[in-house]
């Protein structure tokens, strides 16, 4: 157990940008934390440096994401579909099946070192659903987990059971990667060319279908603070945004 403690997590909004330079910039703050990791173990406890954490939140130009555990056949377009739908499609470490990235979609990154909260994948990934749970019930929305499946739901055990948030992480050494994709504005006919995330009988949504009204920009930007605000909470962490 880190004997220094951190909960302070440095926030950065990356606004739009492509999915591999994201993945990379986050392999890069994994490794550093993974690297004072490393070096901590060698010196006395009085000696150690403490581990910094990381939340970044992103929008993806149209992409399709494959964990290492998921299962080719789910992505349905071949190459010419997916040139002509303006989209591309990489294979990830993350857990998990096949996803889908865009526009309208806010994505969030926390790279965190969970020494610093607790050591537990699955308390983590129970968090990460708490926050945006926390967060579309702001909207009228009552937001649930799926046993079994991970991410956040509505209406589960009903026949039209849909989800609105995906989720999929690795963890390295206690240091998370990847992590959620919420559907505010998102363009849900990108969706028809994936069995997203593997689940054949499983529908798929976002706040704008179910408010049946797009959300404005500034309704998008609101939709962030909620999650900052969230997770601050969840985690018990103080956010600080990065200069």
């Amino acid at each position: 157990m880190n004997t220094h403690q951190n909960k302070v997590v440095e926030f950065e909004d990356l606004g739009i940008k492509e999915y591999q330079p994201s993945w990379d910039y986050q392999e890069k703050l994994m490794k550093d934390i993974i690297d004072t990791k490393i070096k901590n173990r060698d010196l006395p406890a009085e000696e150690h440096s403490t581990t910094p954490n990381h939340f970044l939140l992103v929008e993806h130009p149209h992409v399709y994401t494959l964990g290492k555990s998921g299962h080719e056949e789910n992505m349905l377009a071949g190459i010419d579909k997916l040139k002509e739908i303006d989209a591309t499609f990489v294979k990830v470490n993350r857990g998990g099946d096949i996803t889908y990235h865009g526009y309208g979609q806010i994505v969030g990154y926390p790279i965190l070192d969970l020494e610093n909260f607790f050591t537990d994948i699955h308390k983590y990934m129970r968090n990460l659903e708490e926050v945006i749970i926390r967060t579309i019930a702001e909207y009228g929305l009552k937001g649930e987990r799926s046993p079994g499946e991970t991410g956040v739901w509505l209406d589960v055990g009903k026949p039209y059971a849909r989800k609105i948030c995906a989720m999929g992480v690795k963890a390295s050494r206690w240091v998370t990667l990847h992590g959620f994709a919420l559907n505010v504005n998102t363009d849900m006919r990108y969706f028809e060319y994936i069995i997203p995330c593997g689940i054949k009988d499983k529908q798929v949504t976002s706040l704008k279908r179910e408010l049946e009204r797009d959300l404005t920009p500034e309704e998008m930007e609101d939709i962030k603070a909620k999650i900052r605000k969230h997770f601050t909470d969840v985690f018990e962490a103080e956010l600080v945004t990065k200069a």
